[in-house]
């Protein structure tokens, strides 16, 4: 697919909030001087903004927004790692309380609180939205206007999943400074959600069912993307109801700015449900006529076809040879530094649609290895993380009269390896992995040729599928109305379906105990929720193996408040067929620099190899890392009359999330009263 790129232009000097921070250049690679220069596209504003073609070029550089897989190591396949899901080679600070994760002095292009984009989205919204009548092809040209509209409901729900409260802007800025400040004002965080799904619904009216050129926006995507919103928000309302997290009570940081609040809906849970509904219908709408694709794994090292436009991914980032491509591959034939934990692996059911403990399931164990271990399970496990062990198969060979051995089954992960090269936990993704998983593949390591060397890989990376709004659509339900009627029984029957395993969910749920159950989902609000809606969670958890969806499920759920003295454990080394595995070279590659002992756990624990990590007592979630931190400069530069916090040069329009300091960057008050 090829990416037009356009720069945005437009003559401004710093301003007083990151919103508004410089003119700001579309290209990555571009340099500042660009700031000075007219765009390279069209001469002047004037001239540019008045066909359809005009519309397409301005949106098209917004995609660059979209999730992806890095040139470098990381991406979409390797998010999961700020998890329970997965485990990198080092440890990332937010899931600990030992004050390593602190806020930032200032705003800037690298941290969270960046309003960078969201300036050139709505600078292109704003553009041609003013020029929308003029153009010739108004079908395209609406469209391309509800692309716009798409990327800024996109940006700001990043914004909102990390901060909450946010600023509603929906102009480009002058550089006014009472105009800025009072634009800092942070709005309630369900006011901001609304403000999202009416963007959204905007998108839709004005999409096409059809994208006009693949790998673009298309009307289901907006579904897709509102469905997500939707549930989203509803969810964490409902979960973290009552806390400084959600508006409307007395610990909510934004009572002072917003003395008389009161939800849209009337109460706090009719908002909730107002979310839910929204949730159910926009899921409904998209998984009611797109079928799930019957090669689940196809769907993620597809370097070679672009999806159809009926397909299950909705919307994908393509790539291609010698125009943009990444480094999935290259990194993930070795481990990746990413490997998936044993908690993850232990969610899958067997095929018989049993969990692994309990009787009659058939499970075989892992005290033997892990070609072993995967035996009978869940086929989107045994697609999305390589076996480990070996397997040799013995016959009778008349010619010579002796017993033949032949090695049908071969993989040693590289548990010894350092960096982003190592098999983290011996559970290596191969999700996204160019190749098959013959004998050839194991033993070469180089199978799928040049998809596997670093820069050359263009599989494409889908963001928006049917199956979220399966998804999507049963938790909708389930938690607005406590039971799974509607379309729920045809929705997980065919997820189930499509990953082998037997579609009766009620015996997977009568079958569930969700005390042996290893999985940080089942508690929300500290207390065990119900079965049902569990086994929804673990549905959603198996589907979105390495998607980078599941530490925003574990913040929406407010199940990390379970997250104390966590390990991430990797599979069963010592004592077991795998530990056989380096039995040639066992000094170097089972040395202790490079992996944990058998007196430490049988288990792989990768945040245990240097007693030095800040993470080597594991995981514990602070409260207040639930939301993240406003860099301290940003108080100083929304100073007013009307401000609602102390600073050292007056009272700021903007309020800090709870725990965390506004007079010095430093880590948050893992004391403070979150609920």
């Amino acid at each position: 697919m090829k990416r037009v790129n356009i720069i945005i232009h437009e003559v401004s000097r710093t301003l007083r909030l990151t919103l508004c921070c410089v003119g700001m250049t579309m290209m990555a690679t571009a340099c500042d001087d660009f700031l000075d220069r007219e765009p390279l596209s069209f001469k002047s504003e004037e001239a540019y903004f008045h066909t359809a073609e005009d519309f397409k070029l301005a949106v098209n550089d917004l995609y660059k927004f979209l999730p992806q897989n890095n040139s470098i190591w990381g991406g979409t396949y390797s998010e999961d790692c700020k998890s329970d899901n997965q485990c990198s080679s080092g440890y990332y600070a937010i899931l600990l309380s030992n004050g390593d994760y602190k806020t930032q002095a200032q705003s800037n292009g690298s941290n969270i609180w960046n309003f960078n984009r969201l300036r050139a989205i709505n600078f292109a919204l704003n553009k041609i939205e003013g020029a929308l009548e003029e153009a010739e092809d108004q079908t395209m040209a609406r469209h391309y206007l509800g692309e716009a509209y798409f990327f800024r409901a996109w940006e700001y729900f990043r914004m909102l999943r990390n901060y909450g409260d946010l600023p509603i802007i929906k102009q480009v800025m002058d550089d006014d400074d009472a105009a800025l400040t009072a634009a800092s004002k942070r709005y309630p965080r369900n006011e901001v959600a609304r403000f999202i799904i009416d963007d959204l619904n905007k998108g839709i009216e004005l999409l096409q069912e059809k994208a006009p050129e693949s790998g673009r926006v298309c009307k289901d995507a907006a579904y897709a993307l509102l469905s997500r919103v939707a549930l989203f928000e509803a969810s964490w309302e409902r979960y973290h109801a009552g806390t400084c997290f959600v508006p409307g009570n007395a610990k909510w940081p934004g009572k002072t700015l917003w003395p008389d609040f009161a939800f849209a809906s009337g109460s706090a849970e009719a908002e909730v449900d107002y979310f839910l509904d929204i949730a159910i219908a926009a899921a409904d709408h998209v998984a009611s006529k797109r079928s799930l694709d019957a090669d689940y794994q196809g769907m993620f090292n597809n370097y070679e076809t672009v999806f159809p436009d009926d397909d299950e991914v909705i919307l994908a980032r393509y790539y291609q040879k010698g125009v943009l491509s990444h480094s999935c591959s290259a990194f993930l034939k070795n481990g990746g530094g990413c490997g998936a934990t044993r908690a993850l692996v232990n969610t899958f059911l067997m095929q018989n649609g049993l969990p692994i403990y309990a009787a009659g399931s058939g499970y075989k164990g892992d005290s033997k290895d892990t070609y072993t271990e995967f035996q009978g399970r869940d086929e989107r496990l045994t697609v999305s993380v390589r076996a480990a062990g070996r397997y040799i198969e013995t016959h009778y060979d008349a010619e010579t009269n002796t017993n033949v051995n032949d090695t049908t089954f071969y993989n040693k992960p590289f548990i010894y390896n350092t960096g982003n090269e190592k098999s983290t936990t011996g559970y290596d993704i191969c999700k996204w992995l160019v190749g098959n998983y013959s004998l050839e593949h194991y033993t070469s390591r180089d199978y799928g040729g040049e998809q596997r060397t670093q820069y050359n890989c263009t599989t494409a990376v889908p963001i928006l599928r049917a199956a979220e709004c399966y998804l999507n659509y049963l938790e909708a339900y389930f938690m607005r109305y406590g039971s799974l009627g509607g379309n729920c029984e045809r929705y997980w029957k065919a997820l189930r379906q499509r990953a082998g395993v037997d579609d009766d969910f009620n015996k997977t749920i009568n079958n569930t105990d969700l005390e042996k159950e290893n999985d940080l989902a089942v508690w929300s609000r500290g207390q065990l929720i119900d079965k049902t809606l569990y086994n929804i969670r673990r549905e959603r958890r198996c589907e979105f193996i390495a998607e980078g969806m599941r530490f925003d499920d574990l913040k929406r759920w407010r199940s990390l408040d379970m997250m104390k003295d966590y390990q991430p454990e990797g599979f069963r080394l010592w004592g077991t067929l795998n530990e056989q595995l380096y039995a040639d070279n066992r000094t170097k590659e089972l040395s202790p620099d490079v992996v944990t002992q058998s007196g430490l756990s049988d288990y792989l624990r990768p945040l245990q190899v240097s007693a030095s990590s800040a993470a080597y007592n594991g995981y514990t979630f602070p409260k207040p890392h639930y939301l993240e931190p406003i860099p301290i400069a940003e108080f100083l530069l929304c100073i007013s009359p009307e401000g609602v916090t102390q600073t050292a040069i007056g009272m700021s329009m903007l309020y800090q999330n709870p725990g965390w300091p506004v007079d010095a960057d430093g880590p948050a008050d893992y004391s403070y009263d979150c609920d």
